[in-house]
């Protein structure tokens, strides 16, 4: 017979939990005899996982999350291999404050657990991540499911094997009635009680209609705590994080679902996130708020997940004042939109002789500084017509600017009803279009939307 005090831990308590998990905690086996068994070991457990993470050569903190979830860790706790959100917060805290962690990689294989305690601990990574100012990244390696799922979303990136899952949006109670069972060995039991609902759910007696409602009530509420919290951190829409109806996604299926950004495994996230720090910052002041969250490996990317509004758009938003002047790189000749040829390159500034040894750097940084202003500008105006562009990929991977709003008039080209892209696209005061014309890349697309409509 499984353990009294275990048993009487899940009951009653909501969870967010795998459902054959479930299954496999209630039919577990242990004996008060396992408490002498394991109680020698845990002083010396406790010491090897003091820290809770360990340092790659490459200045990447990994921090499991692994088991079972709880609020709050014990002896019997640990006997099942469970986890709790104290020691979870602790680790990560520990991981951003380590002088030689340069980032920190979540590594999760978890069906999830209770729901005390994990939205204040998923609130407390994303402040930690916010307050280091350094990248947190997770891998459903094996799987990440609902409580565990909560805690990934708080990534900037979250990878999932090609067999991990990750997903499981849902909340549940468990009640048992042993009344029959308590007929059969010859008990009844009497509850004295003061106050209606003080025994309600007891295991002695039938979960009655009232009982039962209450339950269902607070199941419901915690649900939708969880779905807005997982929509928070995915950039979703609570309707479609709803709309799983607590399903589970394994590999590629996570990703088309908006619950994952990359499939790969733990060394492939080490790789990634190793390359990503090591990329040089390409221009001046332009520091990212979360280094290393370039999410997406192609330049134009459909709107989707949270991956489209990180560090990508932050780093875009401090050119935003070259956008709507009259820069070249906000309003490039429209011969360059419509033909895809590559712009003549700019003079360069003459040079006093003799030149210092700073010149030559100084003039590449320069002329890196401009092209980035220019791949920006069009990243902005890209967003206001709904075509989402990776500015740091496009800049890393040589995408040349011509190419960027080739790219963009073929997205725009792409969709059903090209007249409707264009309507939705706002003009801000001050600009071309409010003055009377429009910039290159609406004008493109007004002319393929009367092409479309009079070719139908």
């Amino acid at each position: 017979m499984m353990h009294r005090s275990y048993l009487a831990r899940l009951l009653g308590q909501p969870l967010a939990i795998a459902p054959r998990a479930l299954d496999g905690l209630l039919a577990a086996d242990l004996t008060v005899h396992a408490r002498s068994a394991i109680t020698p070991i845990l002083p010396d457990a406790d010491r090897a996982a003091s820290r809770g993470f360990t340092v790659t050569e490459s200045g990447i903190a990994v921090v499991p999350v692994l088991g079972p979830l709880v609020g709050r860790g014990d002896w019997l706790t640990a006997l099942f291999g469970a986890t709790d959100y104290g020691a979870i917060g602790s680790a990560v805290a520990a991981a951003f404050a380590e002088p030689s962690a340069r980032a920190v990689l979540l590594e999760l294989d978890s069906p999830g657990g209770e729901v005390g305690g994990l939205f204040d601990l998923v609130d407390r990574l994303v402040s930690l991540r916010e307050a280091a100012q350094k990248p947190l990244w997770a891998v459903a390696s094996e799987s990440a499911l609902s409580a565990a799922f909560a805690i990934a979303s708080a990534a900037d990136r979250l990878y999932v094997t090609r067999t991990g899952e990750v997903g499981s949006v849902g909340v549940v109670a468990i009640h048992v009635d042993e009344s029959a069972a308590d007929a059969m060995a010859g008990l009844k039991w009497t509850l004295i009680h003061a106050g209606a609902k003080k025994v309600d759910g007891n295991l002695h007696e039938p979960l009655s209609p009232e009982a039962f409602a209450d339950i269902q009530a607070d199941v419901d509420a915690l649900h939708d705590e969880l779905v807005a919290l997982i929509a928070r951190n995915r950039n979703m829409s609570p309707d479609a994080v709803r709309a799983t109806q607590a399903a589970i996604y394994r590999g590629r299926r996570g990703i088309d679902i908006g619950f994952a950004d990359r499939l790969g495994s733990v060394d492939q996230a080490l790789a990634d996130l190793a390359a990503t720090l090591d990329r040089p910052v390409r221009s001046r002041g332009l520091a990212p708020a979360k280094a290393g969250a370039q999410r997406r490996t192609s330049a134009v990317q459909p709107p989707r997940s949270k991956l489209d509004m990180t560090t990508d758009t932050e780093v875009a938003n401090d050119t935003a004042a070259n956008i709507e002047t009259d820069a070249p790189a906000s309003n490039p000749p429209e011969s360059q939109v419509d033909d895809g040829q590559a712009p003549e390159p700019a003079p360069a500034a003459p040079v006093s002789a003799p030149a210092s040894p700073e010149a030559p750097a100084e003039a590449a940084a320069e002329r890196l500084r401009a092209e980035y202003a220019e791949i920006a500008a069009i990243a902005a105006q890209g967003a206001r017509l709904g075509v989402a562009i990776d500015a740091a990929d496009a800049m890393a991977n040589g995408v040349a600017p011509h190419a960027l709003r080739s790219s963009i008039l073929d997205a725009l080209a792409a969709r059903a009803e090209a007249s409707s892209v264009v309507a939705v696209a706002p003009s801000p005061a001050g600009s071309p279009a409010s003055n009377g014309g429009d910039s290159p890349i609406v004008r493109r697309a007004r002319e393929r939307a009367a092409t479309t409509n009079r070719n139908a």
